[in-house]
């Protein structure tokens, strides 16, 4: 019996698919990957046009939307909706410490290999051609965005439209290039919070200073560490996440008979921000989402060592957030990462990624390509977006300050409705007829 329910007068639609994990072995093993269709209801025999969405991450599920706001109003309003878990995700053959725990270290690392942006798009591909569908457009938030370009590069001829929303990626730059210039967004973006909050440095000392002098535990268990707390600044680039944070830190301390000590509200609140726990492909793939025939050899924590060192809290120095960071000493300190940490050095030190982009392809694209790139984003480096754009044929970007990298999220319907106006116009050029 077919999955499916209506909510708001919206038909959610399920479908599920048997495929390849490693495409060039097509006959062996196979995960499952779902997607589901997203149509108004009263327009569910209509032929409409599609859209898949490409979630921003790596390593986490596509929305499960109640109702029909944000962008996915929009595009309801010309497209049936997939809404795809990408393979490792969601109800997509989940890639996790359970799942794993069978495997030894050599076998996870050559299992997680395949969860990247290009078997990502083969899935697409496989499930495009199975549903029948000659073309369709696609929209990449974020990470979704590097999907796209990957889509883009080889099989142009599957897509009708490309729509991008802070996630253009640099097609040739190694990821230490890519942890140069987001460190140098962070310390920006530190610098703009403490601004705003004048107290908030003194807060963020006294937690800092208090989990290097205690042992501190997480409600799982896990020592709680200056570095983790550190990486809760990966929400400083996001829009209407500063506040909430300022109140977190404000109120992290509970006086008891025995002093002042980190509340359970805090540190419950801490476990929740580390979503890796979870969802574990953000961490071992967030770095080798940039890398194309090279190793990162843990690119941030070598930037960061030699080059930003003041991210290294010492007491009695002013205190700094990281951001969009992946570390060697999370698979030392977090309790679902510890037994996959020799398979986080396999796929730390492995060289033979294959490529993720085709430049010519891109440099020949006919495919309308709209983009919204963001001048302050925090995660994906604007100056880089721009270098890759003006490679890239059949292309408009549109720069704005006006948001931030959660921009789809806090105002989709405006954006999508942008980028659709954008490539509408970049498919009637004269050059496009």
């Amino acid at each position: 019996m077919q999955n499916e329910f209506v909510a708001d007068g919206i038909l959610f639609r399920q479908h599920s698919f048997e495929l390849p994990l490693d495409y060039s072995q097509p006959n062996n093993a196979q995960i499952n990957v779902v997607a589901r269709e997203v149509v108004e209801l009263n327009q569910d025999h209509t032929a409409l046009p599609w859209l898949v969405y490409f979630q921003g991450g790596p390593g986490f599920p596509s929305p499960r939307p109640d109702t029909s706001n944000g962008w996915l109003k929009r595009a309801l309003k010309d497209y049936r909706v997939l809404l795809l878990d990408q393979r490792g995700t969601g109800l997509s053959t989940p890639l996790t410490l359970q799942t794993l725990g069978h495997l030894n270290a050599e076998e996870q690392a050559d299992y997680i290999a395949h969860f990247r942006a290009d078997n990502i798009v083969r899935d697409a591909e496989a499930i495009r051609e199975n549903l029948g569908i000659k073309n369709w457009a696609i929209l990449g938030q974020s990470f979704g965005g590097f999907c796209s370009l990957t889509y883009l590069s080889f099989y142009p001829n599957s897509l009708s439209r490309v729509f991008i929303t802070g996630g253009v990626p640099s097609i040739t730059r190694h990821a230490d290039d890519v942890y140069r210039a987001t460190y140098q967004r962070v310390l920006d973006k530190n610098a703009a919070f403490f601004q705003r909050f004048p107290t908030a440095q003194q807060c963020c000392q006294e937690i800092a200073d208090y989990l290097s002098n205690h042992d501190v535990f997480l409600p799982n268990g896990q020592r709680f560490t200056v570095e983790q707390f550190q990486q809760i600044g990966i929400n400083l680039g996001r829009s209407g996440a500063n506040l909430p944070m300022y109140y977190l830190l404000e109120d992290a301390f509970v006086d008891t008979h025995e002093g002042k000590i980190l509340s359970h509200a805090f540190l419950l609140a801490m476990l929740n921000e580390q979503s890796y726990q979870t969802n574990p492909i953000y961490a071992f793939l967030h770095e080798p989402i940039y890398n194309q025939n090279e190793a990162s050899h843990w690119s941030a924590h070598r930037v960061r060592n030699t080059e930003f060192p003041q991210f290294n809290y010492r007491q009695g120095a002013p205190f700094l957030f990281t951001g969009e960071m992946v570390y060697p000493w999370m698979f030392d300190q977090m309790a679902t990462l510890l037994p996959l940490k020799e398979a986080a050095e396999h796929l730390a030190s492995k060289q033979d990624w294959p490529a993720l982009y085709d430049g010519q392809a891109l440099a020949n694209n006919t495919v309308p390509v709209a983009c919204a790139v963001y001048a302050d984003d925090m995660y994906v480096e604007m100056d880089y977006s721009k270098e890759t754009l003006r490679g890239l044929a059949n292309s408009r970007a549109w720069i704005t300050n006006e948001y931030e990298h959660n921009g789809l999220r806090a105002d989709g319907e405006r954006i999508l409705a942008r980028l659709i106006s954008m490539a509408d116009d970049i498919a009637h050029l004269p050059e496009n007829r």
